[in-house]
């Protein structure tokens, strides 16, 4: 939706040719009309959202269809490659880290001509300034090819910069498992879910740009040439390879829930346990009580001076005992701690 404050945007305008880089910004949308004349090869970068009035400007000076102008300012959309009479429209998401852990996905729209690019993008930079820095280099081979290629590099760039927000989310879940097994605890919940949205949001952003591009491979275009589609199957490669990743990922993350039911799980049977061998133990020693505190006038032991601190001898045993049979069995200490213990004893005896 065209935003009628919308007053903080930049057109970046990038003219180059094999000799040489011309970088400036400009304020109106009339002053980009000098770039579109020469033989350079000219990338229109807008960031922020532009007011209607600049919009439609846009759409008159690149002949860009309303729909196409639809689908840029109606945020966020599918991933997807359109082909129009006058240029080619890519939309694909740009991932960004929030500081909360999360990952939100920012639209990218970049439209293809005989000699220009034209994108709009949001906030994100990291990946369009790493393209910018590209065509700035002597020698880059992006000056001495066309419009086609600029749009492979800017979407080449978009899905490299998937694979460190993977990354991150991959260490995430591994740091968060051993956290898991060592002690759960109510918050990890809560960052299983964030985990388990961010690569939801990632699955959104890489699964419709693997199908947008394997579009762009199979069908003929006349705004993509035959020897860049072989660079368009570099794109669609990195794609299936980062949609394998987020796929391990999310077998992982559903795990990770499974792994914290059972610790807490668990941990409640270890506890139960606990209170019932304790239970257990004075269950014998309530009973003696409970025979010697009853008031019968010819109770045996009553009046012998051994009687009390026999009982106690009794009781004491009898506690001992019953806690050397449990320990026996295993069942006062987890099978995890003897197996370790058992396993370090063997390494000693070594």
């Amino acid at each position: 939706m065209f935003a009628p404050e919308a007053a903080n945007w930049v057109i970046h305008v990038v003219s180059y040719c094999v000799e040489s880089v011309k970088e400036t910004t400009v304020a109106r949308v009339a002053d980009l009309a000098p770039f579109l004349k020469g033989e350079s090869m000219t990338w229109i970068d807008v960031q922020g959202m532009c007011d209607e009035a600049s919009m439609r400007a846009l759409c008159d000076m690149f002949s860009i269809h309303p729909l196409a102008l639809e689908d840029v300012v109606n945020a966020p959309q599918r991933p997807k490659s359109e082909r129009y009479d006058k240029n080619h429209l890519f939309i694909t998401r740009l991932p960004r880290v929030l500081d909360e852990g999360e990952i939100s996905a920012e639209q990218l729209s970049i439209f293809t001509g005989p000699n220009y690019v034209l994108s709009f993008r949001e906030t994100a930079d990291a990946p369009i300034e790493a393209v910018k820095s590209r065509i700035r280099r002597d020698g880059s081979r992006l000056r001495a090819r066309g419009s086609d290629y600029l749009s492979y590099a800017i979407l080449d760039a978009v899905i490299d910069s998937y694979y460190p927000v993977a990354e991150a989310l991959g260490e995430r879940i591994e740091d968060l498992e051993d956290a898991l097994i060592e002690r759960p605890q109510d918050w990890m919940l809560g960052e299983i879910h964030k985990i388990r949205r961010s690569i939801l949001t990632m699955r959104r952003a890489v699964w419709p740009q693997r199908e947008a591009i394997n579009a762009v491979i199979h069908d003929e275009n006349p705004f993509i040439s035959e020897d860049v589609r072989v660079f368009f199957r570099d794109c669609y490669d990195h794609c299936v390879q980062a949609m394998d990743v987020l796929e391990a990922y999310r077998e992982l993350a559903t795990g990770l829930q499974e792994l914290y039911l059972s610790s807490v799980s668990h941990r409640t049977n270890e506890v139960m346990k606990v209170l019932t061998i304790m239970a257990s133990i004075f269950i014998p020693l309530t009973f003696i009580a409970g025979v010697y505190g009853m008031n019968f006038e010819f109770m045996p032991e009553l009046r012998r001076p051994w009687a009390y601190p026999l009982v106690l001898v009794v009781m004491m045993l009898t506690a001992c005992g019953m806690f050397l049979y449990f320990m026996r069995k295993g069942w006062l200490f987890s099978s995890t701690s003897r197996g370790t213990d058992r396993r370090t004893g063997e390494k000693d005896g070594a």
